[in-house]
Protein backbone atom coordinates (compact mmCIF):
# COMPACT_ATOMS: atom_id res chain seq x y z
CA UNK A 1 0.00 0.00 0.00
CA UNK A 2 2.83 2.15 0.85
CA UNK A 3 4.25 1.60 -2.69
CA UNK A 4 1.54 3.27 -4.15
CA UNK A 5 3.03 6.73 -2.81
CA UNK A 6 6.26 7.82 -2.93
CA UNK A 7 7.81 9.46 -0.26
CA UNK A 8 8.85 12.97 -1.22
CA UNK A 9 12.20 13.87 -2.18
CA UNK A 10 12.39 16.40 0.70
CA UNK A 11 10.04 14.65 3.14
CA UNK A 12 11.65 13.91 6.33
CA UNK A 13 10.26 10.80 7.92
CA UNK A 14 11.56 11.60 11.65
CA UNK A 15 9.56 15.24 11.12
CA UNK A 16 6.54 13.52 9.46
CA UNK A 17 6.17 11.22 12.30
CA UNK A 18 6.43 13.58 14.81
CA UNK A 19 3.47 15.80 12.78
CA UNK A 20 1.68 12.07 12.79
CA UNK A 21 1.95 11.86 16.90
CA UNK A 22 0.00 15.45 16.42
CA UNK A 23 1.48 17.09 18.97
CA UNK A 24 -0.56 19.75 18.49
CA UNK A 25 -3.76 18.12 20.38
CA UNK A 26 -2.08 16.87 23.39
CA UNK A 27 -3.82 20.10 24.69
CA UNK A 28 -7.04 17.86 24.86
CA UNK A 29 -4.31 15.86 27.70
CA UNK A 30 -4.60 19.11 29.52
CA UNK A 31 -7.62 17.65 30.87
CA UNK A 32 -6.04 15.78 33.68
CA UNK A 33 -5.62 18.81 35.71
CA UNK A 34 -9.43 19.26 36.27
CA UNK A 35 -9.98 17.21 39.00
CA UNK A 36 -7.13 18.17 41.30
CA UNK A 37 -7.52 21.89 40.08
CA UNK A 38 -11.14 21.46 41.34
CA UNK A 39 -10.09 19.75 44.77
CA UNK A 40 -7.70 22.35 45.84
CA UNK A 41 -4.99 20.05 45.46
CA UNK A 42 -2.74 20.98 42.15
CA UNK A 43 -0.12 22.77 44.92
CA UNK A 44 0.61 19.57 46.97
CA UNK A 45 3.24 18.25 45.26
CA UNK A 46 2.63 14.96 45.58
CA UNK A 47 -0.62 15.81 43.79
CA UNK A 48 0.84 17.69 41.07
CA UNK A 49 3.61 15.11 40.25
CA UNK A 50 1.17 12.50 39.17
CA UNK A 51 -0.48 14.82 37.51
CA UNK A 52 2.21 15.26 35.27
CA UNK A 53 2.60 11.66 35.13
CA UNK A 54 -0.97 10.79 33.81
CA UNK A 55 -0.19 14.39 31.05
CA UNK A 56 2.91 12.41 30.02
CA UNK A 57 0.78 8.78 29.91
CA UNK A 58 -1.87 10.09 28.22
CA UNK A 59 -0.22 11.78 25.44
CA UNK A 60 1.83 8.52 25.13
CA UNK A 61 -1.22 7.04 24.48
CA UNK A 62 -3.22 9.26 22.73
CA UNK A 63 -0.27 9.86 19.81
CA UNK A 64 0.05 5.70 19.70
CA UNK A 65 -4.11 5.94 19.06
CA UNK A 66 -4.18 8.78 16.24
CA UNK A 67 -0.87 6.24 14.10
CA UNK A 68 -2.55 3.83 14.68
CA UNK A 69 -5.90 4.94 13.57
CA UNK A 70 -4.49 7.09 10.34
CA UNK A 71 -2.70 3.77 9.49
CA UNK A 72 -5.90 1.97 9.34
CA UNK A 73 -8.16 4.89 7.72
CA UNK A 74 -5.40 5.82 5.16
CA UNK A 75 -7.20 4.61 2.08
CA UNK A 76 -9.77 6.88 3.26
CA UNK A 77 -7.83 9.81 3.96
CA UNK A 78 -6.39 10.17 1.31
CA UNK A 79 -9.58 10.85 -0.32
CA UNK A 80 -10.26 13.78 2.15
CA UNK A 81 -9.05 17.45 1.31
CA UNK A 82 -7.22 18.31 4.32
CA UNK A 83 -6.51 14.70 5.89
CA UNK A 84 -4.61 13.39 2.42
CA UNK A 85 -1.53 16.25 3.68
CA UNK A 86 -1.01 14.10 6.58
CA UNK A 87 1.98 12.25 6.51
CA UNK A 88 0.86 8.68 6.62
CA UNK A 89 -1.78 9.26 3.92
CA UNK A 90 0.61 11.46 2.05
CA UNK A 91 3.55 8.48 1.84
CA UNK A 92 5.89 10.59 4.02
CA UNK A 93 5.26 7.95 7.05
CA UNK A 94 4.99 3.86 5.54
CA UNK A 95 2.10 2.45 7.42
CA UNK A 96 3.94 -0.24 8.82
CA UNK A 97 6.13 2.07 10.45
CA UNK A 98 3.38 3.72 11.90
CA UNK A 99 2.04 0.58 13.04
CA UNK A 100 5.04 -0.45 14.76
CA UNK A 101 5.77 3.12 16.62
CA UNK A 102 2.14 3.21 17.53
CA UNK A 103 2.47 0.06 19.53
CA UNK A 104 5.91 1.67 21.24
CA UNK A 105 3.79 4.47 22.46
CA UNK A 106 0.74 2.68 23.65
CA UNK A 107 3.34 0.38 25.57
CA UNK A 108 5.07 3.29 26.91
CA UNK A 109 1.55 5.06 27.90
CA UNK A 110 0.91 2.19 29.45
CA UNK A 111 4.53 1.96 31.52
CA UNK A 112 4.23 5.57 32.39
CA UNK A 113 0.82 5.74 34.26
CA UNK A 114 2.04 2.22 36.45
CA UNK A 115 4.51 5.05 38.12
CA UNK A 116 1.51 6.91 39.46
CA UNK A 117 -1.51 4.51 40.49
CA UNK A 118 -3.27 0.99 39.65
CA UNK A 119 -6.17 3.25 39.23
CA UNK A 120 -4.22 5.04 36.21
CA UNK A 121 -3.23 2.39 34.49
CA UNK A 122 -7.26 1.35 34.53
CA UNK A 123 -8.05 4.66 33.06
CA UNK A 124 -5.51 4.28 30.02
CA UNK A 125 -6.72 0.62 29.41
CA UNK A 126 -9.98 2.06 29.15
CA UNK A 127 -8.92 4.87 26.70
CA UNK A 128 -7.25 2.19 24.74
CA UNK A 129 -10.03 -0.60 24.36
CA UNK A 130 -12.46 2.83 23.34
CA UNK A 131 -10.15 3.89 20.61
CA UNK A 132 -9.99 0.56 19.79
CA UNK A 133 -13.23 -0.25 19.57
CA UNK A 134 -13.68 3.47 17.38
CA UNK A 135 -11.23 2.84 15.14
CA UNK A 136 -12.54 -0.97 14.24
CA UNK A 137 -16.30 -0.41 14.50
CA UNK A 138 -18.11 2.60 16.59
CA UNK A 139 -16.64 5.43 14.02
CA UNK A 140 -19.00 3.91 11.43
CA UNK A 141 -22.20 3.65 14.04
CA UNK A 142 -24.08 7.02 14.23
CA UNK A 143 -24.53 8.61 17.74
CA UNK A 144 -22.00 5.92 19.09
CA UNK A 145 -19.20 7.46 17.16
CA UNK A 146 -20.12 11.08 19.01
CA UNK A 147 -20.58 9.53 22.19
CA UNK A 148 -17.19 7.67 21.82
CA UNK A 149 -15.17 10.13 21.40
CA UNK A 150 -16.82 12.43 23.87
CA UNK A 151 -15.97 9.56 26.41
CA UNK A 152 -12.57 9.78 25.53
CA UNK A 153 -12.16 13.57 26.92
CA UNK A 154 -14.19 12.48 29.48
CA UNK A 155 -11.63 9.87 30.61
CA UNK A 156 -9.23 12.61 30.37
CA UNK A 157 -10.41 14.54 32.99
CA UNK A 158 -11.48 11.04 35.19
CA UNK A 159 -7.38 10.34 34.88
CA UNK A 160 -6.86 13.28 36.94
CA UNK A 161 -8.67 11.96 39.76
CA UNK A 162 -7.31 8.37 39.31
CA UNK A 163 -3.62 9.45 39.29
CA UNK A 164 -4.26 11.50 42.52
CA UNK A 165 -6.99 8.80 44.26
CA UNK A 166 -9.37 11.86 44.80
CA UNK A 167 -12.85 11.85 45.05
CA UNK A 168 -14.76 13.91 41.85
CA UNK A 169 -18.57 14.99 42.29
CA UNK A 170 -21.58 14.41 40.10
CA UNK A 171 -21.50 17.68 38.96
CA UNK A 172 -17.37 17.67 37.79
CA UNK A 173 -18.84 14.25 35.66
CA UNK A 174 -21.97 15.93 34.46
CA UNK A 175 -20.06 18.78 33.22
CA UNK A 176 -17.06 17.35 31.66
CA UNK A 177 -19.53 14.99 29.92
CA UNK A 178 -21.69 16.98 28.64
CA UNK A 179 -19.13 19.31 27.58
CA UNK A 180 -17.23 17.15 25.70
CA UNK A 181 -20.40 16.10 23.84
CA UNK A 182 -20.80 19.46 22.77
CA UNK A 183 -17.07 19.78 21.67
CA UNK A 184 -17.54 16.74 19.59
CA UNK A 185 -20.99 17.70 18.02
CA UNK A 186 -19.41 20.85 17.16
CA UNK A 187 -16.45 18.69 15.78
CA UNK A 188 -18.79 17.00 13.25
CA UNK A 189 -21.03 19.89 12.30
CA UNK A 190 -17.62 21.22 11.26
CA UNK A 191 -17.00 18.10 9.27
CA UNK A 192 -20.12 18.63 7.29
CA UNK A 193 -19.73 21.59 6.33
CA UNK A 194 -16.37 21.34 5.53
CA UNK A 195 -16.31 18.57 2.95
CA UNK A 196 -20.56 19.41 2.24
CA UNK A 197 -21.22 16.65 -0.44
CA UNK A 198 -18.43 14.49 0.13
CA UNK A 199 -19.20 13.96 3.87
CA UNK A 200 -21.07 10.79 3.48
CA UNK A 201 -18.25 9.04 0.97
CA UNK A 202 -15.69 9.79 3.27
CA UNK A 203 -17.82 9.34 7.08
CA UNK A 204 -20.59 7.32 6.64
CA UNK A 205 -22.28 8.75 9.84
CA UNK A 206 -21.74 12.20 8.52
CA UNK A 207 -24.41 11.36 5.81
CA UNK A 208 -26.55 10.13 8.36
CA UNK A 209 -26.19 12.83 10.45
CA UNK A 210 -29.15 16.70 9.80
CA UNK A 211 -28.01 19.84 10.86
CA UNK A 212 -31.19 19.91 12.65
CA UNK A 213 -30.39 16.84 14.85
CA UNK A 214 -26.79 17.94 15.56
CA UNK A 215 -28.32 21.65 16.18
CA UNK A 216 -30.31 19.05 18.88
CA UNK A 217 -27.61 17.86 20.29
CA UNK A 218 -25.65 21.08 20.30
CA UNK A 219 -28.82 22.64 22.40
CA UNK A 220 -28.84 19.58 24.75
CA UNK A 221 -25.04 19.47 25.44
CA UNK A 222 -24.45 23.51 25.94
CA UNK A 223 -28.02 23.62 28.18
CA UNK A 224 -26.78 20.52 30.66
CA UNK A 225 -23.21 22.53 30.69
CA UNK A 226 -24.45 25.41 31.75
CA UNK A 227 -27.35 24.48 34.20
CA UNK A 228 -24.92 21.31 35.40
CA UNK A 229 -21.70 24.53 36.10
CA UNK A 230 -24.20 26.68 38.04
CA UNK A 231 -25.13 24.30 40.32
CA UNK A 232 -21.63 22.94 40.78
CA UNK A 233 -20.75 26.55 41.82
CA UNK A 234 -23.59 27.25 43.89
CA UNK A 235 -22.72 23.93 45.91
CA UNK A 236 -19.18 24.00 45.80
CA UNK A 237 -19.86 27.96 47.69
CA UNK A 238 -21.91 25.98 50.19
CA UNK A 239 -19.76 23.40 50.99
CA UNK A 240 -17.35 25.67 51.43
CA UNK A 241 -15.34 25.93 54.81
CA UNK A 242 -14.64 29.57 54.17
CA UNK A 243 -16.86 33.10 54.49
CA UNK A 244 -19.22 34.36 52.64
CA UNK A 245 -17.02 36.70 51.39
CA UNK A 246 -14.70 34.44 49.66
CA UNK A 247 -17.23 32.01 48.51
CA UNK A 248 -18.80 34.58 45.98
CA UNK A 249 -15.83 34.03 43.79
CA UNK A 250 -17.44 30.44 42.80
CA UNK A 251 -20.53 32.23 41.96
CA UNK A 252 -18.30 34.55 39.86
CA UNK A 253 -17.32 32.50 37.98
CA UNK A 254 -20.37 31.29 36.33
CA UNK A 255 -20.15 34.85 34.06
CA UNK A 256 -17.12 33.61 32.08
CA UNK A 257 -17.71 30.40 32.01
CA UNK A 258 -21.50 31.01 30.66
CA UNK A 259 -19.14 33.34 27.85
CA UNK A 260 -16.96 31.39 26.94
CA UNK A 261 -20.16 27.86 26.34
CA UNK A 262 -21.97 30.89 24.69
CA UNK A 263 -18.86 31.73 22.33
CA UNK A 264 -18.11 28.34 21.82
CA UNK A 265 -21.44 27.49 20.35
CA UNK A 266 -21.14 30.57 18.07
CA UNK A 267 -18.39 29.53 16.36
CA UNK A 268 -19.72 26.31 16.25
CA UNK A 269 -22.61 27.39 14.51
CA UNK A 270 -20.18 29.21 11.62
CA UNK A 271 -18.66 26.02 11.02
CA UNK A 272 -15.57 26.67 12.77
CA UNK A 273 -15.72 23.56 15.17
CA UNK A 274 -14.00 20.99 13.15
CA UNK A 275 -10.87 20.91 15.16
CA UNK A 276 -11.63 22.01 18.65
CA UNK A 277 -7.91 22.33 18.99
CA UNK A 278 -6.91 25.25 16.52
CA UNK A 279 -10.23 27.02 17.74
CA UNK A 280 -9.20 27.03 21.29
CA UNK A 281 -5.70 28.42 20.15
CA UNK A 282 -6.99 30.98 17.81
CA UNK A 283 -9.82 32.67 19.15
CA UNK A 284 -8.86 35.72 21.03
CA UNK A 285 -12.09 36.22 22.79
CA UNK A 286 -12.86 32.43 23.48
CA UNK A 287 -9.43 32.91 25.27
CA UNK A 288 -10.35 35.82 27.34
CA UNK A 289 -13.22 33.96 28.38
CA UNK A 290 -11.52 31.30 29.65
CA UNK A 291 -8.83 33.20 31.23
CA UNK A 292 -11.17 34.70 33.23
CA UNK A 293 -12.89 31.80 34.23
CA UNK A 294 -9.71 30.20 35.10
CA UNK A 295 -8.68 33.17 37.26
CA UNK A 296 -11.48 33.78 39.16
CA UNK A 297 -12.00 30.01 39.87
CA UNK A 298 -8.48 29.71 40.91
CA UNK A 299 -8.71 32.50 43.06
CA UNK A 300 -11.15 31.53 44.84
CA UNK A 301 -9.84 27.65 45.51
CA UNK A 302 -6.44 28.76 46.40
CA UNK A 303 -6.13 32.35 47.31
CA UNK A 304 -9.61 33.00 48.80
CA UNK A 305 -9.82 29.59 50.54
CA UNK A 306 -6.93 29.93 52.15
CA UNK A 307 -7.84 32.85 53.68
Amino acid sequence: MDAELPVEPNGSRLIGLIHAMRPRQWLKNALVVAAPLAAGKLTDVPVASRTIIAFVAFSLAASGTYLLNDANDVDADRRHPTKRNRPIAAGIVPVRAARGFGVILLAGGLATSAAASRGLVTTVVAYLVLTAAYTLWLKDQPVLDIVAVAAGFVLRALAGAAATNLPISEWFFIVTSFGALLMVTGKREGERKELQGDAASIRPTLGVYTDSYLLFLRSVASGVVLIGYCLWAFESAHNSVTTDSTTIFFQLSILPFSVAILRYALLIDQGAGGEPETLVLRDRPLQIAAAAWAIIYTYGVYVAGQT
